[in-house]
């Protein structure tokens, strides 16, 4: 195994107008990967302007100058690609992956929504797109059982004011609020050339995506002033467990546990990585071992912990599990505290910690093996950390993980005064 987490080259320029370019050139298959990452996600949005970012990914196929609304999916498909974007509170990002010869073509049709969409932009796909938006909320997060889980954590981890307070999909008052106008001068704030890094990964050289990057995005103006998101990286501890019970149409009782731990990027969130899937990935895990396998209190395909990838604030560890036939939520979460509560008590094992950086690995090389892997990957780090050569450091950071460095940060970050349990019981417990 390669002692680096990215052993292919990177190059790398930054346009008179601000825009950060990387390339990785990898010649093994005609093929390019095109990844646009803005520096603008839920953790941005003022007071009165929640769920904009997404809208936004959405906004962004209806249409800009050049291009006629939903021709961007046409003419990426049409050339044999396939794309899609995705919102999380730190970003937005954009992504194609196309045969190498139609590079061009995607960066005309990235640039023009990057600085053409405005103009473009109408009331009526202003509203249409509100109504998706509306819809999508109710397919995943109002009419599935559990689905407004990460909608109740969330301000339940972080405070009133906090970044990360609320979620992506926002608030549907304030969506539909805002008048277009609103939308537009969002779009000019946050989506400019200065906020955001574009990675190429595949079959071009770095001299020819350096050239076409200037040939398309190098007349975009930046932005002068784009405002900071607030500084969330302080959360004070409570010093008090919160709990919160909802009665809802669900099968089962399900327990999520939460704690605050470390930003994604830090030497502690890497010993978090570890810890979590020691904790919770697969039935290898401590929790599949005690609660589904052991005490057969929770159903063995609904049980697990991970880390949620947030770099600007101590991002969350969540635990959750689904009860068996019989079995209270009382008693479940119960189970998953002790689980939990062991980490710092219960050493663990050489086999255990060779187990999660062997599943760990596998799944650091399962990304890296794509092209569009990889530059997703090299934008994060780009536009999080300044520099995508950081991506090398992240597996070799895991692998060097101790069971007391995991048994340390239990006892730091995981114990029971600080911290967040959601329970759902079905509407006949009530």
């Amino acid at each position: 195994m390669p002692d680096s987490g990215y052993p292919w080259p990177i190059e790398t320029t930054r346009l008179d107008n601000g825009l950060r370019v990387v390339v990785s050139e990898d010649r093994s298959a005609p093929a390019v990967a095109v990844n646009l990452w803005y520096d603008v996600g839920s953790r941005h949005e003022p007071d009165g302007q929640t769920g904009f970012a997404h809208l936004f990914e959405h906004l962004m196929f209806e249409g800009s100058v050049n291009v006629a609304k939903t021709e961007h999916m046409k003419l990426v498909q049409g050339a044999g690609g396939s794309l899609n974007a995705t919102t999380n509170p730190d970003r937005t990002n954009y992504f194609e992956t196309v045969p190498a010869e139609h590079l061009e073509l995607v960066l005309w049709l990235e640039a023009d929504r990057m600085g053409g969409l405005v103009p473009a932009l109408t009331q009526e796909t202003l509203d249409n797109q509100r109504d998706v938006v509306k819809n999508e909320r109710r397919q995943r997060y109002e009419n599935v059982p559990y689905g407004d889980a990460w909608l109740r954590l969330l301000p339940l981890l972080y405070p009133p004011g906090h970044p990360y307070h609320h979620s992506t999909i926002g608030s549907m008052a304030d969506l539909n609020a805002a008048d277009l106008a609103t939308f537009q001068d969002f779009h000019r704030t946050y989506y400019a050339p200065n906020n955001a890094v574009l990675t190429v990964v595949g079959d071009a050289t770095a001299a020819e995506v350096f050239a076409l990057a200037d040939k398309y995005f190098g007349a975009i103006p930046a932005r002068e002033s784009i405002p900071a998101a607030p500084d969330g990286r302080q959360v004070a501890a409570t010093g008090a467990p919160v709990t919160d019970t909802v009665i809802a149409a669900v099968p089962a009782p399900r327990v999520f546990v939460a704690h605050r731990t470390h930003p994604f990027g830090s030497p502690e969130y890497d010993v978090l990585t570890v810890l979590a899937t020691v904790l919770g990935s697969g039935r290898g895990s401590r929790l599949y071992q005690r609660l589904a396998d052991g005490e057969r209190i929770a159903q063995p395909d609904l049980v697990g912990g991970y880390g949620v990838d947030l770099a600007h604030a101590p991002a969350p560890l969540i635990v959750t599990a689904t009860a068996r036939p019989g079995v209270t939520g009382e008693r479940l979460a119960a189970g998953v505290a002790e689980v939990v509560d062991e980490l710092s008590t219960v050493p663990v094992t050489a086999s255990e910690l060779d187990r999660a950086k062997a599943l760990l690995s596998t799944g650091w090389w399962r990304q890296m093996s794509t092209v569009d892997g990889r530059a997703d990957a090299l934008g994060r780090y780009t536009t999080q950390f300044g520099d995508p050569r950081k991506a090398a450091d992240r597996l070799p950071s895991w692998l060097s993980v101790t069971a007391d460095q995991i048994a340390e940060l239990a006892a730091e970050v995981l114990g029971a005064a600080d911290r967040v349990t959601l329970t759902y019981l079905p509407e006949e417990t009530s």
